[in-house]
């Protein structure tokens, strides 16, 4: 009888089978962890289903692949290594570092489609730094990001502000942007206070909530993409027949068409 048949068998309690179930049912159970043990699984389980949505939306969502494109286009692609998903304060859902890097606060999107709300609004201002030189400590500029991110994100879809506990059945679209985008200045460090961040905002609001670059218009429902780009993501448009001003435009004292400023009509439901 050779050496290998002649072995005692391995109890199972020592088996690495078992204590591989044995952890996997204490992680789901929470039995027999520590609490730095339950506080560290937490935070991975958070990571891994932050990396398979973010992977999913980076290919798949129309609106998130769309604005990738464009950022390549402009000179500034976006890889995935720099779209981080880490754990944040309870404040936020996402961020975005003028350096190129977006972060995804794991654990703080009640699903998949709060994510890609989140991740366009961060594309969106980085599209905004890479197209048009913001310079974040100036609040107009950080005013007109946050319009046009609130806006063309989703983040101010009928169905969130009636989760966060606001209700409108008119202009409900605009008084959402307009309350986040104050929301976000007076978090500047250059905002002295409510008003400042008020009044940045109202400057920049008509110019700045009319464009809507890179899309071709803002919908409260879904995203609407220049004409070229319909067959890519399967997206309805219509041309809005407006001249985008944007605040660049409006820093500089441009006029639209004719002489005057001319603004995009947000649409039915809004």
């Amino acid at each position: 009888m050779d050496s290998a048949s002649s072995a005692p068998p391995v109890h199972p309690s020592e088996s690495r089978s078992f204590q591989r179930w044995l952890h996997k049912a204490a992680q789901v159970s929470g039995i027999g962890l520590t609490a730095d043990e339950r506080e560290r699984d937490r935070v991975e389980v958070q990571r891994r289903r932050c990396e398979q949505w973010k992977t999913e939306l980076l290919n798949y969502s129309p609106s998130v692949v769309f604005m990738l494109k464009h950022l390549k286009l402009s000179g500034c692609p976006v890889p995935s290594s720099n779209i981080v998903c880490a754990p944040c304060d309870l404040t936020r859902s996402g961020g975005f570092h003028p350096a190129g890097a977006i972060i995804l606060c794991q654990g703080h999107f009640g699903d998949k489609k709060h994510m890609e709300d989140t991740l366009t609004h961060e594309l969106v201002h980085m599209y905004d730094h890479c197209k048009f030189n913001v310079d974040w400590k100036n609040l107009r500029h950080h005013a007109c990001s946050e319009i046009r991110a609130n806006s063309l994100s989703g983040d101010c879809r009928y169905m969130r502000e009636l989760g966060r506990g606001f209700v409108s059945f008119s202009k409900q679209h605009q008084a959402c942007v307009r309350r986040r985008a104050i929301l976000s200045v007076r978090a500047n460090p250059m905002c002295p206070d409510e008003a400042a961040a008020e009044r940045a905002v109202n400057e920049v609001w008509e110019s700045c909530f009319g464009d809507t670059r890179p899309f071709d218009e803002v919908s409260c429902a879904c995203f609407v993409a220049p004409r070229q780009d319909i067959a890519v993501h399967l997206l309805m448009f219509s041309d809005v027949g407006v001249h985008h001003v944007s605040h660049v435009d409006l820093l500089a004292g441009r006029k639209g068409m004719h002489g005057r400023d001319l603004f995009l009509n947000p649409g039915k439901g809004c």
